[in-house]
């Protein structure tokens, strides 16, 4: 039976991959990614060869959707990956999963990285729950009356956020919430990772002695 192989990737280094997922990505006849060239490097840490690579980003998503379900249809076996980490937690991979699933073909999922858990595990600040936002929007008031929401919830919570807004963040952050301990990850499990724990105040002074702030962040506010 055809099916959609859904496949979580590295965050960062390339040896955070499962071995089961390596096994699917020599076995399916096609890969679907968020970036061939991103997933080209992956296939060659592996020598994984001859695969027919086909485009699945967020903004071509639908149409590509529709391509992968004619290929399920025809026979064939499809692998989902994003740039990193789970597909469809922040990444593209949602709507894809929901055409396969109304059309009636299998869906695997193979479990690994996400830069989410990855935060939360080395935190020391996790409950039984959390909340987990992904990223906020670019537009600084509905960012602003969401982080309000977020923190009258009562719970600890993670956002995604990008090197070009982590300091509105932090200064956000500080306004509203001074008292809350925030924990910081930069470039998890690359080779300058990085984690900030304080004050949203604390956090803003280490980041502003950086020659130039680079990487993804991954947040963590506490209660």
């Amino acid at each position: 039976m055809s099916t959609l192989f859904v496949v979580a990737t590295p965050i960062g280094n390339l040896e955070d991959i499962t071995f089961r997922a390596v096994r699917i990505l020599k076995e399916v006849d096609i890969i679907a990614s968020e970036d061939t060239r991103q997933t080209r490097i992956l296939l060659t840490k592996y020598n994984i060869k001859f695969k027919q690579l086909i485009s699945c980003r967020a903004r071509n998503e639908v149409a590509s959707a529709k391509n992968i379900v004619k290929l399920l249809g025809q026979g064939f076996s499809v692998a989902y990956v994003s740039d990193a980490g789970t597909p469809a937690v922040s990444d593209p991979g949602t709507r894809l999963v929901s055409m396969v699933r109304k059309e009636g073909f299998k869906i695997v999922p193979l479990p690994g990285a996400s830069a989410v858990t990855t935060l939360i595990s080395v935190a020391g600040m996790g409950g039984k729950g959390f909340l987990f936002e992904g990223f906020l929007s670019p537009k600084a008031m509905k960012r602003r009356r969401r982080l309000q929401k977020l923190l009258e919830s009562g719970m600890i919570f993670v956002i995604y956020e990008s090197p070009y807004r982590i300091i509105e963040l932090c200064e956000n952050l500080d306004k509203l919430c001074p008292n809350r301990n925030i924990f910081v990850g930069r470039e998890l499990t690359k080779k300058f990772e990085e984690y900030i724990f304080g004050k949203a105040y604390e956090v803003l002074s280490m980041l502003s002695v950086m020659d130039r702030i680079r990487g993804e962040f991954t947040v963590l506010v506490g209660i």
